[in-house]
């Protein structure tokens, strides 16, 4: 007596290629369905100058920003570093308040803005960019002036 010969499996259907770099790439997002940007520029910006004093963590805000961006505040903090180091400087927390804010909206889901930052011995202007990727703001650049 035989035994039946046992009948081949279907071969599987392949997956659909689906374009990965498209599905998982940053989505844009509209400013209507983002929150007010001006607490989270003003925040980003006290966050910055604390953050080149010494005074703050890198790490703090990196959700905050695009990868780029926190390349070169990681650049400038090091550098900022070792001139305190070089002078014999500890890291202080700055003592500043934060002026005027001016917005500029160049295009949906894009914020441009300059904050003023009024110290004791001098002003400086940081001026950023956010735009709204994945259903959140996200600074895409920085530049502490």
């Amino acid at each position: 007596m035989s035994l039946p010969l046992p009948v081949p499996a279907p071969p599987l259907a392949r997956p659909r290629s689906l374009p990965t770099d498209e599905y998982f790439a940053p989505q844009p997002t509209s400013a209507s369905d983002l929150p007010d940007p001006v607490p989270l520029l003003e925040n980003l910006t006290r966050c910055v100058i604390e953050i080149l004093a010494g005074a703050r963590e890198l790490e703090q805000i990196a959700r905050w920003l695009d990868e780029e961006v926190y390349r070169h505040l990681l650049r400038r903090v090091i550098l900022a570093s070792r001139a305190r180091a070089a002078k014999n400087l500890p890291a202080s927390r700055p003592v500043f308040v934060i002026g005027s804010t001016h917005v500029c909206v160049p295009r949906d889901g894009v914020v441009e803005a300059t904050v003023t930052i009024l110290g004791r011995s001098r002003c400086r202007a940081v001026a950023l960019r956010l735009e709204g990727l994945d259903s959140r703001w996200r600074a895409t650049a920085i530049h502490v002036l």
